[in-house]
C-alpha cells in the first residue's frame, strides 16, 4: 500500500457472482492522484469486471467503493462520468457515419442559443487530435479511419469528459509504435495535472515503461499491489498465475521432416515472388512490421486472396484453392489474427465455432451428427483446456484467451497438414500464452508442419526453428532462429540487410 497518497479512489472486498461463476472474491484496488496504477493478470481474473464494478454497469454483492473518501454507489455509467471516471474501452463504441467530432461530443454536444455550436464542437475536437498527434480533421468521418486512428479517436473522447480517474483498457492494442508514443506523452501529462490512471494492457514491457505501481489479480481475488520499481518481467508473471516460469517461450528441439508445402514464384494479393518450403514437424516463423504482405501470404495460401503466378504444392500436389472452404479441404487451416472480425462467431457457443470448418467430416446424408460433433468438440476443449461453463456457452462470453484457444481448436478439427497460426498470442495473457506454445509444441512433435506469423519478435525467435523476415509483399531474409538476433530481423524487416 502506498503510504504517502491518499487513494482519490478504492475498492475492497468485492464481491460479484454470476451462474456458475464467482467473478470477484474480495478484490481490491486502489488509485492514486498523478499515478498509473495498472491492473494485471491472466484473462478471466477478474479485470473486465472489476471494471464494470467500478463505473456502475454492474453493482456488487458486498464490498465498498471510495471516491476521495467518501463511500459511493454508481447506479451506471453516467453517474460514474458525472463523479469524474472515464473508461478507454477495448471494444471501441463509435458510429462509422459520424464524423469524429460528432463522436466525441456524442450526447453531450456544445450549445449556443439552443442550438448545436458546430464551430466550437469541432475547434474543441480538432484540439484533442493534436494533443494526440491525430494527423486528420474532426469532421472526417470515422468510417474513414484506419483501427489505430478510431481508438486515438476513443482515447480522445475520454479526455473530453476531463476526468480525473481514467481507466485505459488495452490502450495501444491496434496503435502503432508513434500513435502509442502519442498516448504515453499524453499520460505523462495527465499524471502531471494529478489525474489517476487504470491501465490495462497484456503486454508487460508498457508496464515497465508507463505504469507506477501494479494491482495483480487472480481468479478473481487480489493478489498484490506492488510499485513496478520493485518488480521484474519474471516477477510479475509469477504473481499473475502464480507459479514460476523458467522459460517464456518453452521451444522444443524435434527432427524436422520431409517438405510438406513448396511455395513458388507465388504473387497476388499484395505479396510478390515469395518461395519458401515447409517441412513436417518444423515451425516456420514469419516476421516484418506492419503492411510487409505476412497475413495476406497466409490468406493467399488458404485461398482468400485472388493467386496471380506461381506454384503452391502440398506433399507433391499442386493446390491452388479459390476459397477458404476450398483451403481447408486442400489441408490447410488458418487462424486469423482477428479473432473477432473473421475468426470466430461471437454469438454462436463454444462447440458451434470450433465444428464449423469439420462439418463435412462430421455430416452423414447433409445431416450433422450430433454426437459426433459434441464428442470433437468435449475433446478438443479438454485438450486446449478451454475453460467455459459449458459447450453450448457463447464464445464470446468467454475470456480472450479462451476465445483463442478455441479458434486454434476449430483449425486442428479439419484435420489439417499445414497449419497457419496468424498472430497467435495478440490480446492474450501470459498464462494463456504458455499454454498455446505448449500445444504448439505438442503439434510440431506430432509432425504437424506449422506457420507461426508474430510481430513479437521474442516470440517469434523463441517458438520458431526457422524466421522468414517481409519487406514490402517479399521475403527479404531467411535466418536460423537459434542463432538470429532482433537486430538482424529488423534490418530485414526495413529492407535494410
Amino acid at each position: 500500500m502506498s503510504t504517502e497518497l491518499k487513494p482519490l479512489l478504492s475498492l475492497n472486498g468485492i464481491e460479484k457472482s454470476f451462474p456458475g461463476v464467482k467473478a470477484l472474491n474480495g478484490a481490491q484496488l486502489n488509485v492514486y492522484p498523478g499515478q498509473v496504477m495498472a491492473l494485471m493478470g491472466e484473462n478471466g481474473a477478474g479485470k473486465s469486471t472489476m471494471m464494470k464494478v467500478m463505473t456502475g454497469i454492474y453493482q456488487p454483492e458486498a464490498g465498498e467503493i471510495r471516491l476521495n473518501g467518501e463511500v459511493v454507489k454508481f447506479s451506471g455509467p453516467r453517474q460514474s462520468q458525472a463523479a469524474g471516471l472515464s473508461i478507454i474501452h477495448q471494444e471501441l463504441n463509435l458510429i462509422d457515419e459520424l464524423s469524429i467530432a460528432e463522436n466525441i461530443f456524442l450526447g453531450r454536444e456544445p450549445k449556443r442559443f439552443g442550438l448545436i455550436d458546430w464551430n466550437k464542437m469541432y475547434a474543441e475536437a480538432d484540439a484533442l487530435l493534436e494533443r494526440l498527434h491525430v494527423n486528420c480533421g474532426s469532421r472526417t468521418k470515422m468510417g474513414e479511419l484506419s483501427l489505430g486512428q478510431q481508438q486515438m479517436v476513443e482515447i480522445a473522447k475520454a479526455l473530453s469528459f476531463k476526468s480525473n480517474i481514467i481507466v485505459m483498457d488495452e490502450p495501444t492494442d491496434a496503435l502503432t509504435d508513434r500513435e502509442t508514443e502519442a498516448l504515453f506523452a499524453v499520460i505523462r501529462e495527465l499524471r502531471e495535472q494529478n489525474v489517476g490512471i487504470v491501465y490495462i494492457s497484456h503486454r508487460l514491457q508498457e508496464i515497465f515503461d508507463i505504469c507506477d505501481r501494479v494491482t495483480v489479480m487472480r481468479d478473481g481475488q487480489f493478489i498484490a499491489e506492488q510499485a513496478v520499481s520493485d518488480l521484474t518481467e519474471c516477477k510479475l508473471i509469477e504473481l499473475m498465475v502464480g507459479r514460476k516460469l523458467s522459460d517464456l517461450y518453452p521451444r522444443v528441439d524435434h527432427p524436422r521432416g520431409a517438405v510438406s508445402l513448396a511455395v513458388s514464384n507465388l504473387c497476388g494479393n499484395g505479396v510478390n515472388n515469395i518461395s519458401f518450403e515447409l517441412h513436417e514437424g518444423e515451425i516456420l516463423g514469419f516476421n516484418g512490421l506492419m503492411g510487409a504482405g505476412r497475413s495476406e501470404l497466409m490468406r493467399l495460401l488458404f485461398g482468400d486472396g485472388k493467386r496471380e503466378a506461381g506454384e503452391v504444392l502440398l506433399y507433391g500436389q499442386a493446390v491452388h484453392p479459390r476459397s477458404p472452404s476450398q483451403g481447408i479441404s486442400a489441408g490447410i487451416s488458418y487462424i486469423s489474427e482477428d479473432r473477432k472480425g473473421d475468426g470466430l462467431m461471437l454469438e454462436m457457443s463454444v462447440k458451434e465455432n470450433m465444428s464449423i470448418s469439420s462439418l463435412e467430416s462430421l455430416s452423414r446424408a447433409g445431416f450433422i451428427q450430433a454426437g459426433a460433433e459434441q464428442e470433437q468438440a468435449q475433446y478438443f476443449a479438454e485438450a486446449f483446456n478451454v475453460k467455459t461453463p459449458s459447450l453450448d456457452h457463447p464464445i464470446g462470453k468467454l475470456s480472450g484467451g479462451n476465445q483463442q484457444k478455441a479458434a486454434i481448436a476449430k483449425g486442428l478439427m479439419a484435420k489439417p497438414k499445414v497449419l497457419i497460426l496468424d498472430e497467435p498470442t495478440r490480446g492474450v495473457d501470459v498464462g494463456a500464452k504458455k499454454e498455446i506454445y505448449q500445444l504448439i509444441n505438442q503439434f510440431k512433435q506430432q509432425g504437424m508442419s506449422i506457420i507461426l506469423v508474430s510481430s513479437d519478435m521474442p516470440e517469434v525467435m523463441g517458438m520458431s526453428d526457422r524466421i522468414l523476415v517481409m519487406n514490402h509483399g517479399q521475403i527479404s531474409g531467411e535466418f536460423d532462429a537459434k542463432t538470429a538476433t532482433q537486430e538482424q530481423l529488423l534490418a530485414a524487416a526495413i529492407g535494410n540487410h
